[in-house]
């Protein structure tokens, strides 16, 4: 009993919580299998570190500030017939970030860009990558709330932090000027040094409509976006359409569609 006491006191002071709960039933089952004393220590370092990576990816699930819990095996395919499957899972293994590449998703509202950006940040945040997620419009109010406070230099070295960002919605609301230039901004300090997964409505040819009618921002940023860039076009119809036609065709409720 005294041991057991002593070598919870230990592994608290070692902060090892997944050995100190788990470390008796190991040992029951190391003591029926016969097992050494270096395989017991492995067994319960293994469950040690496994418990960890599982916190640090909830960590990074929850601070990358998702809007849904939204993955590549939730994605119907069938729906967007036109697009590669294998492409998109191939990209789910995230060689792009490694590469400072970006990736824009370019299509109508409703095929399912925001989908396919979520879950491979998603995907990113279980590789071990820093993830942050932003609507355009979002991340635009983000700058100018920090620059009313005057702290735009402490939300540059937070988003130089991160590894992967994604900017959803480009291109559903045009910017003011300065919304513009912020954005601008943000766009040119990843540029070659943080990946990005963007999503738009827009092909780059009517970009300038968004930044305020101003075409020389609009191409520097096209420009810097599309240095190493996969661009992936969604054409089909809108998922969200399709399965309320099928609902009210069926006399049912529309399931949650893919955006």
């Amino acid at each position: 009993m005294k041991e057991q006491l002593l070598l919870a006191s230990y592994l608290k002071t070692l902060k090892l919580p997944t050995m100190l709960a788990q470390y008796a039933e190991v040992a029951r089952q190391c003591a029926e299998a016969d097992a050494s004393y270096e395989e017991f220590l492995e067994r319960l370092a293994e469950r040690e570190v496994a418990a960890r990576q599982a916190k640090a990816t909830e960590r990074r699930l929850r601070q990358a500030g998702f809007p849904a819990a939204k993955d590549l095996a939730d994605f119907d395919f069938t729906a967007v017939p036109k697009l590669n499957k294998k492409r998109m899972l191939d990209l789910a293994r995230c060689e792009f970030i490694d590469q400072r590449a970006n990736i824009v998703l370019a299509g109508a509202p409703g095929v399912g860009k925001s989908h396919l950006a979520i879950a491979w940040g998603r995907e990113a945040c279980r590789r071990g990558y820093r993830v942050k997620f932003f609507t355009a419009a979002g991340l635009v109010n983000t700058y100018l709330e920090a620059r009313e406070q005057r702290q735009v230099l402490r939300l540059e070295a937070h988003i130089a932090r991160c590894q992967l960002l994604v900017v959803d919605e480009l291109g559903y609301l045009p910017l003011d000027k300065l919304g513009a230039e912020h954005l601008f901004g943000f766009f040119s300090q990843c540029y070659e040094r943080t990946s990005l997964v963007v999503t738009t409505n827009l092909p780059f040819a009517e970009w300038p409509q968004i930044f305020a009618g101003d075409e020389r921002l609009a191409g520097a940023l096209i420009d810097r976006l599309t240095h190493r860039v996969h661009v992936v076009e969604i054409q089909g119809d809108s998922y969200r359409l399709q399965a309320s036609l099928k609902a009210k065709k069926g006399g049912g409720v529309p399931k949650t569609p893919t955006t």
